[in-house]
């Protein structure tokens, strides 16, 4: 697995976290609060709440950067 880029990293600073249980599974939603960036995935109940925000947090990092490089490219 790929280590997030320090550019990632830098460019999250508050991640506001929601968890809600849906039977097996748990439904995160990661957002940024400045941008309004909001990403949604599914974890394994079982699995560490500091596991699950980290690769949440990362997949949100992912998406900003993403959504950068498209403004960028306009």
């Amino acid at each position: 697995m790929k280590r997030a880029r320090d550019g990632q990293r830098r460019m999250l600073g508050e991640v506001l976290f929601e968890f809600k249980r849906h039977g097996n599974v748990l439904r995160v939603t990661a957002i940024d609060p400045k941008s309004g960036t909001e990403v949604i995935m599914v974890a394994d109940p079982r699995q560490s709440k500091t596991m699950i925000q980290r690769i949440a947090a990362r997949k949100l990092a992912y998406v900003m950067a993403k959504n950068q490089a498209k403004a960028q490219q306009r």
